[in-house]
């Protein structure tokens, strides 16, 4: 899968899913600045603009980022998607998961148990950010949630976590918050707002062992944090980081629990 992201044609994916439309980006201006052929040349930030806890202008959509992103629930043909994160991904997450529902509907209805099938779940904890995205970009399959998040403790390793998650399984977690800055209390004095820290969540080993074999973890940038999960999770995941793209990638490779979830492997992984 991760060679195959390697050698993805940018320009003939994003022609034949044209979500770039909806969200009313430039791709000429990403041919210019960004060589579309292989975006890996990524738009640079001023250096405190990352760890400015009064930045509040969105940074600019890095496009390769989000192509990649819908390639990989459109080839793998996931049906449910768990957002740390709300923002232009959350929109493409959106756009991808109603392309399976139109395609696959029927088949899963028939033959997966998913409950919350063709559906996103998207987690935030600026109410502010949420309101904004949702009234400049138009959503279908989106259910937002607005929580709190708390410094705390996991297994007296020092992290963040959400007051409250979506009770659903998803085949896909994508990890993209929150802002470091915006992490209430400390513990023991510790805490992510400060500009030599970097995030630290933790939302997704608390959940590791609900599950299901096939699911896949993408986190973007936020190198530390994956660092962090990779040394926590503790069942059977192939970990792939790629620092061109900025991004590290956890499948969690074990056999079926059933023949329900194998049935759910065989249709993912399906080409």
């Amino acid at each position: 899968m991760f060679k195959q992201l390697e050698n993805l044609g940018y320009e003939d994916y994003l022609n034949k899913y044209p979500f770039h439309r909806g969200l009313n980006l430039d791709v000429e201006y990403y041919k210019k600045y960004n060589s579309i052929k292989l975006l890996s040349d990524k738009i640079k930030t001023e250096l405190w603009a990352p760890v400015d806890p009064n930045h509040s202008i969105p940074y600019q959509p890095e496009l390769d980022d989000l192509i990649r992103l819908h390639y990989l629930i459109t080839s793998r043909r996931v049906t449910t998607v768990l957002e740390f994160g709300v923002g232009f991904s959350t929109f493409v997450i959106d756009h991808a998961i109603r392309n399976n529902q139109k395609r696959f509907q029927k088949h899963v209805n028939k033959n997966l148990r998913r409950e919350n099938a063709f559906e996103v779940h998207s987690i935030d904890n600026s109410k502010k950010w949420i309101k904004q995205v949702k009234s400049q970009l138009k959503f279908y399959n989106t259910s937002f949630y607005y929580e709190k998040c708390r410094m705390g403790i996991f297994n007296d390793r020092i992290c963040t976590f959400y007051d409250n998650l979506p009770n659903i399984c998803p085949d896909l977690i994508y990890l993209d918050a929150p802002h470091q800055f915006s992490v209430l209390g400390k513990i023991r004095g510790i805490s992510t707002r400060h500009p030599d820290r970097v995030p630290m969540a933790a939302d997704i080993l608390s959940i590791e062992h609900f599950l299901l074999p096939g699911t896949l973890i993408v986190v973007d940038g936020r190198t530390a944090n994956a660092r962090f999960l990779k040394a926590n999770l503790q069942r059977n995941w192939k970990c792939t980081s790629n620092y061109n793209f900025d991004q590290h990638f956890f499948e969690l490779m074990e056999e079926p629990l059933g023949y329900i979830n194998s049935r759910q492997l065989s249709f993912s992984r399906k080409r």
